[in-house]
């Protein structure tokens, strides 16, 4: 703006000196008299004015001549002239045209179209930026994975791509398996860019199948702070990765560690049995039993589950079945219509022996969810009874076939583990597994009801349809003897 304003003001001042000369030439009489080489030229006035301007035109244009040849001896010199503006333009719209092209063609997937012109747009602009992130990207498009690595090599170098060439060769390396280099890259690529998802994402990843949790828990905490996770999931896979952490401390025999870090995870998440679990048995080895049953009785309301039922016993493991019966009555208060409730009443009255009650503890469950372990209580209590053992062994053998209950799957692939894992160890998902029946129940044992009389023996013709099957006789060799 304030050259704009000295442009103009220039522009007046020489208009105005312009018409004052005039006016003198105009009021002059004599006219004007110019002495060159000795010679004395004399002009009137409209004389005078006329050749001014062409004095003046002639000047303009031998100027505009002298800096056409200035530029055009610049321009031979490599200096930066209208021509040479002229000529760069040029190139730069042939550029951009053909990174417009190689951009489209890496969208509809045509490798060597992009190729072609990456090329070309890097033979025409001076933008390593673009050019080398187009020609990255048309290689992976056309498959050629090693021209893709050396051009994610090449923005390497400059800061401004960096982090793109560390994410596209973190993406090669996790597609060719080589998870080492992959966290290498991912822990690069988190440094440069800590907010990016899909970095984050990976690298959490990563550190969970390697077993860095403390790691994965600095990152999922990033998650966190940066609103990327709700409180109730972060809260819930924190647990999980310090369980993890736990059981690592753990192993190395740093108890002190272990014990803190399974208790810290099972007051983040009670409802997560392996760390109520290791909670409890931390706090058995403390010597502070009521601080493990008040950590089994949360789990246990949260979710009732026999491991807990096995730690609450290894509370006292000296104790007599009578005595466990009474004291397990606080944790069957908590859930009483549960079924694992039901069948843990029925296992430890079977253990004190009254038959009965575990028989009444049982229920109906015989008929409504006949699993493997209802049916072999129910043997159990059968047996306990004095029941023949062909009626035994008919339960034993329905038992066989039967499904077998809740077990860990996981809610992604629907895979059966007999342990919990953080990871599934089929499809690699993080915190998938719940305590569950499976989707679909296991199949029956082929032939199996040809197998049944086989096993607990022929009926009686005599005997109707729904009478149970005659006890297997036992005989003494003389009698065997005999019959033979």
């Amino acid at each position: 703006m304030i050259w704009s304003f000295v442009k103009i003001a220039v522009f007046l001042a020489i208009v105005g000196l312009l018409a004052l000369i005039g006016a003198r030439l105009a009021d002059s009489t004599d006219g004007f008299r110019l002495i060159f080489a000795g010679t004395e030229y004399t002009f009137g006035p409209l004389q005078a004015v006329i050749a001014a301007i062409i004095v003046f035109l002639v000047i303009w244009l031998i100027i505009r001549v002298a800096g056409l040849l200035v530029a055009f001896l610049r321009f031979v010199n490599g200096d930066n002239t209208a021509i040479g503006r002229y000529f760069d333009q040029n190139r730069e719209r042939k550029g951009y045209e053909a990174l417009a092209e190689g951009m489209l063609a890496v969208a509809s997937g045509e490798g060597k179209l992009a190729l072609s012109k990456a090329a070309r747009a890097e033979r025409y602009l001076n933008r390593p930026e673009l050019t080398n992130l187009l020609s990255a990207q048309a290689a992976e498009v056309a498959g050629d994975r090693t021209k893709a690595a050396e051009v994610y090599r090449r923005l390497l170098s400059d800061d401004r791509t960096r982090f793109v060439g560390v994410q596209g060769l973190m993406r090669q390396k996790l597609e060719e398996g080589d998870t080492a280099t992959a966290l290498k890259l991912a822990e690069k690529a988190y440094a440069l860019k800590p907010s990016n998802v899909d970095v984050q994402d990976a690298l959490l990843k990563l550190q969970a199948e390697k077993g860095n949790w403390k790691g994965a828990r600095e990152v999922l905490s990033a998650k966190r702070w940066q609103g990327l996770l709700p409180k109730d999931v972060h809260r819930r896979r924190d647990a999980v990765m310090a369980l993890q952490e736990a059981k690592g401390v753990f192993e190395e025999g740093a108890t002190i560690e272990a014990r803190e870090a399974a208790i810290a995870a099972n007051k983040a998440s009670p409802d997560l049995i392996p760390a109520a679990v290791m909670a409890a048995h931390a706090y058995i080895d403390e010597g502070k039993p009521k601080h493990a049953s008040r950590v089994i009785l949360k789990a246990w309301e949260a979710q009732p589950h026999p491991d807990l039922a096995a730690v609450y016993a290894a509370i006292l493991p000296e104790e007599t079945p009578e005595a466990r019966l009474k004291r397990f009555g606080k944790l069957l208060a908590l859930r009483p219509d549960h079924e694992e409730t039901r069948l843990l009443d029925a296992e430890l009255n079977i253990a004190a022996e009254d038959f009965p009650a575990a028989r009444r503890a049982l229920g109906d469950l015989v008929t409504t969810h006949p699993t493997a372990r209802v049916l072999t209580i129910m043997a159990a209590i059968e047996r306990g009874e004095g029941a023949a053992d062909a009626v035994v062994r008919g339960w034993l053998t329905r038992a066989l076939t039967a499904p077998r209950g809740p077990q860990w799957c996981c809610d992604k692939c629907q895979n059966i583990q007999s342990e919990w894992t953080p990871i599934c160890e089929n499809c690699g998902g993080f915190d998938t597994l719940s305590w569950r029946e499976p989707v679909q129940s296991q199949m029956p044992l082929p032939n199996g009801a040809e197998m049944l009389p086989v096993i607990i023996g022929r009926p009686d013709a005599t005997q109707p349809p729904d009478a149970a099957p005659e006890p297997a006789k036992d005989y003494a060799p003389e009698q065997v003897a005999e019959k033979n």
